[in-house]
């Protein structure tokens, strides 16, 4: 066995905000995908009648079906929003590290706020606070 330096591992290695936000992102993205046939699912129960669609409500209404629409909002979001970060990069805008910085909390930011918007938008469109 030869003594050569090992590669940085997870006990050695500390996550950035980039490096962080750079998993997060692609995250998303698979989340999205899953979330993609959770929303299949709801729309084939809509189009198959009231059972079905009151099953796939029951499921999605539930505490657990509202906690998953809360996550995939906010990896819709997110995943926008830092997208939007990347598009940006690739115009060769904002590579200086307080603007990476700066960029990654706002993305950050901005997919919180948009995910809490979207939820109070759309109780308030059910009449949830009147």
């Amino acid at each position: 066995m030869t003594n050569r330096p090992l590669s940085p591992h997870l006990q050695i290695y500390k996550p950035q905000l980039t490096s962080v936000l750079s998993i997060l992102h692609r995250i998303t993205g698979v989340a999205l995908a899953l979330g993609t046939i959770l929303l299949v699912y709801w729309l084939i129960a809509v189009a198959s009648g009231p059972a079905s669609f009151s099953t796939a409500q029951g499921l999605v209404g539930a505490w657990y079906g509202r906690l998953l629409l809360l996550g995939w909002t906010f990896a819709l979001f997110f995943h926008l929003v830092n997208g939007i970060r990347h598009l940006c990069w690739d115009a060769g805008y904002g590579f200086e590290l307080k603007t990476v910085y700066a960029s990654g909390w706002a993305a950050v930011g901005a997919a919180g706020a948009l995910t809490l918007l979207a939820f109070v938008f759309g109780y308030a469109a059910m009449g949830a606070f009147r």
